[in-house]
């Protein structure tokens, strides 16, 4: 059996789940999400001691049925979690005159090109900026808000010589050399 795959993913408070032909619908504080699953994946909704959880369960040991499980118990903990924490992505970006700005549901940056870069926000997906050098895509829906950050990112990516761009918070960028020998 998939160690991940046999968890049970608990059901917080206030969190509701349905099962309905192959569609599990996670209704939370944060909002709705939908995943419809393979029809080879059994979930279960279950309830011991007051504490509800959800079973998803494999029919044999395929190749196929054995990577799908643990994938499907995965995708539905991220919605849980979706529906009630949320996802956050922080973004730092780098660079003299390089600077972000809120204006109404658009982020404006000056990335140092001859134009502004404006993103704006999606229905799933807020951008926040913490300060003129950071910001932070907020959603419920954990691919989306990576995918989101990932196009930011694009629009300047880090640099190796002087690090300039847009970086992950966490991210750690390998610094090169610049020009060896001058003169010789």
């Amino acid at each position: 059996m998939s160690r991940i795959g046999r968890k049970p993913i608990n059901i917080p408070a206030g969190v509701e789940v349905k099962v309905d032909n192959g569609v599990i619908t996670v209704k939370g504080p944060k909002g709705t999400l939908d995943f419809a699953f393979n029809h080879n994946m059994g979930v279960e909704l279950k309830e011991e001691d007051n504490a509800k959880y959800i079973e998803v369960s494999r029919p044999d040991d395929s190749k196929q049925n054995r990577s799908l499980h643990g994938l499907t118990r995965t995708l539905i903990n991220n919605m849980v979690v979706g529906v009630t924490q949320g996802y956050r992505k922080e973004l730092e970006i780098n660079g003299v005159g390089y600077r972000v700005q809120k204006q109404g549901n658009k982020c404006v940056m000056n990335l140092g090109y001859s134009h502004q870069v404006i993103v704006e926000d999606t229905k799933d997906i807020t951008v926040e900026v913490i300060n003129a050098n950071k910001i932070a895509i907020v959603g419920i829906d954990k691919q989306k808000v990576g995918q989101f950050a990932a196009e930011v990112r694009e629009k300047r990516p880090p640099e190796p010589y002087k690090g300039k761009g847009i970086k992950y918070a966490d991210e750690v960028i390998r610094r090169k050399e610049g020009k060896a020998g001058k003169g010789k």
